[in-house]
């Protein structure tokens, strides 16, 4: 993992083999742009990446004072570094709010920095024979005592920016958690390793930790789970992985709920082969949840946090569960299934019924939940659904300012019809094949008790999750969706409390 040092120097003081000189709004007067006559030469204009080998300067293009370009412009810089010689590299502190007028501003903006210089160096290669060799290992961080903020913030320099690097710091090793476990091929992620994984995590931090098996779904008549994992119960058994975190001094129960499909082949309603490609990722749900718990234990909330996932494959086989079946979920209701490749909503129909029980303040579920939600929002947003616009609105905001994407989506009765049953109280797939995403919410929605109907926000990260090429601050594969908007929106909410 790359370290971060900070140091209360100037940055032309500083020491290191190579400078980072971000360069926002193609503005190369900057002070600490050298030999202008040779970016000149090669007609570098404040765009992409340019490093001055004569100086030891890497450029690197923000197209605006924003803290979310300047967090993606840190990861890119860090990608072009990786590739270089150098042992360390020195950055200055940019200022996105000028003045800063409060630590609120200048935080946020280290933050940024800071996250998209520690993501920048993430690799999935575990399999690859031949791993290749980086030489970066540290980047000093110039903090200057004449930064606007001195005068205009209540708190010194070195104690904003200690304060962003133990976020980044706590936020990369969460999210690099999960996504070594969403990119983790299905022949050694199980629903047992899951299990292994997240025990680990609650050693580690001391949180409550069982792992059920499917004696305990039996018992609790979680019938509906226990269905998608027939095909896969003498090999890969489930687990209902919990997880708690509870601090003395809770002022809030928050119940966070993933789906943890280790591999999903779509079942008897098979996927086609270029379909099941990339469905190791479908755990990228309860792989978030578990990175979320370790991130809020870190940073010490004041809340009572439990993580609750459904792990399972759905595969077939002579036991596999089948369309036309109809099972009766914890919450009592019967489910007429018409496709098994719709498994995920039968898991969490059981884990909500669950996670219920524990009487949360506020309830939300993680899923690559449908295609559908790719479809409509593409591959860069996840979608934000449930019954209380406040909240809604609330978990979108909170996500979009800690830089992911989220985007609202609106219930309505019309759609709600869609996947009642003649024969059952609901179905597991809608009449339609329009507006696939909000017909699985509204599924979900049938095994959310009344009191709790409020209370209750429903996340599909189906499009960024697992994206096949490098984008923002992501790396090829896993990006650990949900994570970053999950914790500023439980910030948020104990700041409000």
């Amino acid at each position: 993992m790359l370290h971060i040092k900070l140091e209360s120097t100037t940055f032309e003081q500083a020491h290191a083999d190579v400078s980072l000189v971000f360069i926002f709004n193609k503005d190369l007067e900057h002070a600490w742009v050298k030999n202008k006559e040779v970016l000149k030469a090669f007609d570098y204009e404040g765009e992409g990446t340019f490093l001055d080998q004569q100086n030891k300067i890497l450029y690197v293009g923000v197209k605006e004072n924003d803290t979310h370009l300047l967090r993606e412009a840190s990861f890119q810089a860090i990608r072009a570094l990786k590739k270089l010689p150098f042992k360390n590299a020195k950055v200055g502190v940019y200022n996105c709010h000028k003045p800063y007028t409060e630590d609120k501003a200048l935080l946020e903006n280290l933050k940024a920095l800071f996250l998209g210089l520690k993501l920048g160096m993430y690799e999935y290669d575990t399999y690859k024979s031949k791993k290749k060799e980086v030489a970066l290992k540290e980047v000093v961080v110039a903090l200057d005592l004449h930064t606007p903020c001195e005068k205009a913030c209540s708190k010194t320099l070195h104690e904003v920016a200690k304060s962003a690097l133990d976020y980044a710091n706590i936020l990369t090793e969460s999210m690099n958690l999960a996504k070594d476990l969403i990119n983790t091929p299905p022949m050694i992620a199980t629903p047992i390793y899951m299990a292994e994984v997240a025990e680990k995590v609650a050693k580690e931090n001391h949180l409550e930790f069982h792992a059920h098996d499917e004696k305990f779904l039996e018992e609790k008549k979680m019938n509906a789970f226990l269905a998608v994992n027939k095909a896969s119960l003498s090999s890969n058994p489930p687990r209902l992985i919990h997880l708690a975190y509870k601090p003395k001094n809770a002022t809030k129960k928050i119940v966070l709920v993933g789906k943890g499909l280790t591999y999903d082949c779509g079942g008897l309603s098979l996927k086609p082969a270029d379909y099941m490609v990339t469905m190791k990722a479908d755990k990228s749900g309860g792989c978030a949840v578990i990175g979320i718990l370790n991130a809020l234990a870190k940073l010490k909330v004041d809340a009572e946090v439990h993580g609750i996932i459904g792990a399972t494959e759905n595969m077939i086989g002579k036991d596999a569960y089948k369309p036309d079946d109809i099972l009766v979920s914890k919450e009592g209701k019967s489910i007429e299934v018409r496709n098994t490749d719709a498994e995920g909503r039968l898991v969490l129909a059981d884990c909500l019924s669950y996670a219920q029980d524990l009487n949360p303040d506020v309830l939300v579920d993680f899923a690559t939940l449908t295609g559908a939600c790719v479809v409509g929002l593409g591959e860069f947003t996840s979608a934000v659904m449930g019954h209380d616009e406040a909240l809604k609105s609330a978990f979108e905001t909170a996500g979009l300012e800690s830089g992911e994407l989220l985007a609202k989506l609106p219930f309505n009765r019309h759609l709600a019809k869609l996947i009642e049953s003649k024969i059952a109280d609901v179905c597991n797939i809608s009449t339609s094949r329009y507006g696939g995403a909000l017909t699985a919410g509204l599924f979900l929605s049938e095994f959310v008790r009344e009191e709790y109907k409020d209370k209750w926000l429903h996340i599909d990260i189906a499009g960024p999750a697992y994206v096949e090429k490098e984008w923002d601050i992501n790396s090829f594969g896993a990006s650990g969706a949900g994570i970053r908007a999950c914790v500023a929106f439980v910030q948020d909410l104990l700041k409000k409390a």
